[in-house]
């Protein structure tokens, strides 16, 4: 699939109908980075194409309040210049005046986020019009800067947050991830693997996949920690290990940038708001295949058992992706 198809062209996938511990609609948040626009503008920007209020959070960072797309936030993507935000998480404090020339330097090098607060999955394509207001105003951005990738994030949620629904929803991202990665490659048709976040420590892969591994939250969170003691995953469980057990997390990574929230965390290594044509509903698309695998526990469960009967597992995945008629 090319990167640059329109997502108007794609149908939009609900959700499988699983069920919510809550008993409402699950939704997805989504984030994407650019740059050239400055936060500023690119919230002025998004105001008047969508309505709203622009409110100042501080000098680098602004909501769009009461848009057609709900709230919006967009603001340079470094936590040191928004000390009213993450002062508690950050070893260096630096009082307002000082993050707001900080900001100023940095400006032209770290790239913009625009967060979208949930939404419900059919209005996904919604977020490509806020997309087409940025690039239209000047936002640029082709997978990456000279700093790293411009990244396109999902914050899913899930069905519940019970300890064995997270662990369903990371057996299947574990099987489904080699095909994710190849479609990424696919659909880029950039190979420069360095940009991609690690994949999962096979050690640790094969103990999640066991059908014996059934911890409890605290035996989860402790396990999923000492293999992972880092955002630097594709499918990033620590905003919701957080959101669940902060001081267990932070204990372990007392510094690391994590906003705890309800969601699973998928991050996607590249954005290209500067690309006409490009949006965000493909990449929905490769990720309902990881929903509908976690949906079916008997088909995840052999899955599992076929993976790990096979010596070194990684070829094992990509053939149960297609064998998911995912390719």
């Amino acid at each position: 699939m090319n990167h640059t198809t329109h997502p108007g062209r794609h149908p939009v996938q609900a959700f499988p109908a699983l069920p919510s511990s809550a008993g409402s609609v699950r939704q997805i948040g989504v984030e994407i980075e650019f740059m050239d626009l400055s936060a500023r503008a690119a919230a002025e920007v998004l105001s008047r194409g969508l309505g709203g209020a622009v409110l100042e959070e501080d000098p680098h960072s602004f909501l769009v309040r009461g848009s057609r797309l709900g709230e919006l936030t967009v603001e340079l993507d470094t936590r040191y210049v928004h000390p009213g935000k993450h002062g508690r998480s950050l070893p260096v404090h630096l009082g307002r005046r000082s993050a707001a020339w900080l900001g100023g330097l940095l400006t032209r090098f770290v790239p913009r986020e625009m967060v979208v607060a949930p939404l419900p999955p059919e209005r996904m394509p919604e977020v490509d019009k806020a997309v087409e207001l940025l690039r239209s105003a000047g936002a640029r951005g082709r997978g990456a800067n000279w700093l790293g990738s411009l990244g396109l994030h999902f914050n899913v949620d899930p069905p519940s947050l019970e300890v064995g629904t997270l662990l369903r929803y990371l057996r299947a991202f574990l099987l489904m991830e080699p095909w994710l990665r190849q479609e990424t490659f696919r659909a880029v048709r950039w190979r420069r693997g360095l940009l991609l976040p690690a994949v999962y420590p096979e050690g640790y892969v094969r103990r999640v996949l066991a059908a014996d591994y059934q911890p409890d939250l605290a035996a989860f969170t402790d396990d999923y920690l000492r293999a992972n003691p880092t955002r630097n995953r594709a499918l990033d469980l620590l905003p919701v290990l957080l959101h669940l057990g902060e001081a267990r997390v932070r204990a372990r990574l007392p510094f690391e940038k994590i906003g705890g929230r309800p969601a699973l965390h998928y991050r996607l290594p590249w954005a290209h708001v500067g690309e006409p044509g490009w949006g965000i509903v493909p990449d929905w698309h490769r990720w309902m295949a990881v929903e509908r695998l976690a949906a079916d526990p008997e088909r995840l469960a052999a899955l599992s058992l076929a993976f790990l009967q096979t010596e070194g597992g990684g070829g094992a995945a990509m053939k149960r992706g297609r064998l998911l008629g995912c390719s």
